[in-house]
C-alpha cells in the first residue's frame, strides 16, 4: 500500500473521527471490509472513505408494509461502526415509521416533502410484502393502500431496494393460500429492483449495497432476481463449516444424537443450504462471531432467502442438491422397509426354485457335452 493511499485513508478517517466519534482504525477497517465484501479492486477503500466523508447525504424513504420489522431490527444491530454513528449520519432517513418521531399527518407530510425536495435523487427502501388482492385493501397507511404508496414513491426514486424476503418476493405472507395476495416490490412495480432477501437479511448486505451507491452513484451487479451477486452469488452449502462432514458422509440423523452433538452435517435433517443462495455461512449475524447463524447453532437452514424454498418446503424435507451429490453409498435417514404378501412370497419361491432347477440341468448338460467332445468318435 503506497504512502499516498495511506494518507488519503487517514485524512478521511480524521474527518469521520471528529464527526461521528469513531476511531480511525474502526473507520479504516470498515472501508476495507466493505470493499472486500463487494469484491472491488485495490484502492476502492479510498473511494469509499471519500464518499462517506464528502458525499451529500442522500434522502432515504423507508416504507413498511406486510412485515414484522425484523429487517429494521437487524439493521439497527449492525456494528463497526454502529448504525446511528455512520449510516444515520451518512444518509438522511427522512421517513421510517418505526424510527421517526413524527406520526400521523406530520409523518406523511415528511414523506411528501422529502419526495418533492429530492425528486429523482432519493433512495426508496421497501420492507414487507405488498397485498394486491381486493385492490390492496389489506394494508393501508394514511388512508392509502400499499400498492398506491409504493408506486407513488418509486416513480421519482433514484434507486429502489427491497429489503427482506417479504419485499423481495412475498416471503412468509405469500405462503399458500396467500389470502391477501402478498407480492414482492418488483412484481407490483412491474420492473426490476435490487432485492436483499432473508428473514431477516444480514444487515451488511444492505449496508454494502448502500455504500456502493454512495461511492459510485450506481447499485452493485445483481443476478436475474435482482440480488447483489457479492452476497447471493453462491449457495450457502459451498462455504458451510459443516461441508467437510457432508463430503465425508457424516450426518446428524436426529436432533441431539451423537452426530448432531459432534457438529455433523445437517443435510438429512432438512438443511436447505444446498439449494439456497446467500452468504450466511461467511458473514455472521450480530457481531458475536462468524458462527452465529442457524446451521452453526445446530438448526438446519430453512432457505428463508430463497423463493420456492423458504416458507414453502417443510423444514424436515431433504434439500434438492445443486451442483453436488453425496456418494450413493450414503444410507437414507430411514431405510424403506418393503412388505410382501403370502401369495407374492409363494410365487417368488416358485420362480426361484424353477430357476435353480434350470441352472442345475444346464450345468449337467454342459458337463455331458464337454465329455462327449473330449472323446474320439467311435467306429461302427
Amino acid at each position: 500500500m503506497g504512502e499516498e493511499h495511506i494518507h488519503d485513508i487517514q485524512a478521511s478517517a480524521d474527518v469521520i473521527e471528529r464527526r461521528l466519534g469513531i476511531s480511525r482504525r474502526e473507520f479504516t477497517q470498515f472501508c476495507a471490509a466493505t470493499a472486500t465484501t463487494l469484491g472491488l479492486g485495490a484502492g476502492s477503500d479510498v473511494a469509499i472513505a471519500k464518499a462517506v466523508e464528502k458525499a451529500r447525504r442522500p434522502s432515504v424513504i423507508w416504507l413498511h408494509f406486510q412485515e414484522c420489522t425484523g429487517c429494521s431490527e437487524s439493521l439497527l444491530r449492525a456494528e463497526h461502526p454502529t448504525l446511528e454513528k455512520l449510516i444515520l449520519d451518512t444518509i438522511s432517513l427522512d421517513y421510517h415509521e418505526t424510527l421517526m418521531v413524527a406520526a400521523g399527518h406530520q409523518a406523511e407530510a415528511a414523506r411528501k416533502t422529502a419526495m418533492k425536495e429530492n425528486k429523482g435523487k432519493y433512495v426508496l427502501v421497501v420492507e414487507g410484502a405488498i397485498p394486491t388482492k381486493d385492490n390492496g385493501i389489506y394494508c393501508k397507511v394514511g388512508g392509502h393502500t400499499a400498492v398506491d404508496i409504493v408506486k407513488e414513491c418509486a416513480a421519482d426514486a433514484a434507486a429502489v431496494i427491497a429489503i427482506g424476503s417479504c419485499a423481495s418476493w412475498g416471503g412468509m405472507p405469500s405462503t399458500d393460500p396467500n389470502p391477501t395476495g402478498a407480492s414482492g416490490v418488483a412484481q407490483v412495480l412491474g420492473k426490476p429492483v435490487v432485492t436483499i432477501p432473508g428473514c431477516p437479511p444480514n444487515p451488511y448486505n444492505f449496508l454494502a449495497t448502500v455504500v456502493h451507491f454512495l461511492t459510485f452513484g450506481s447499485l452493485p451487479a445483481v443476478d436475474k432476481l435482482g440480488r447483489p451477486t457479492f452476497a447471493y452469488g453462491r449457495i450457502i452449502h459451498e462455504h458451510c463449516e459443516r461441508r467437510a462432514h457432508f463430503d465425508a458422509g457424516r450426518f446428524a440423523l436426529e436432533f441431539g444424537d451423537d452426530g448432531h452433538r459432534k457438529g455433523y452435517c445437517l443435510y438429512k435433517l432438512g438443511c436447505k443450504g444446498p439449494e439456497t443462495y446467500a452468504n450466511c455461512s461467511t458473514i455472521g449475524f450480530g457481531d458475536v462471531g462468524e458462527s452465529n447463524w442457524p446451521v452453526a447453532c445446530g438448526h438446519p437452514c430453512i432457505g428463508c432467502s430463497e423463493q420456492g424454498v423458504g416458507f414453502t418446503k417443510p423444514i424436515h424435507t431433504v434439500a434438492q442438491l445443486r451442483g453436488m451429490m453425496p456418494p450413493a453409498s450414503y444410507p437414507n435417514v430411514v431405510e424403506q422397509q418393503g412388505k410382501t404378501s403370502f401369495a407374492a412370497a409363494a410365487a417368488l419361491a416358485a420362480i426361484a426354485g424353477a430357476a435353480a432347477g434350470a441352472t442345475a440341468m444346464m450345468t449337467k448338460n454342459l458337463g455331458k457335452t464337454g465329455t462327449a467332445q473330449s472323446q474320439p468318435a467311435r467306429e461302427e
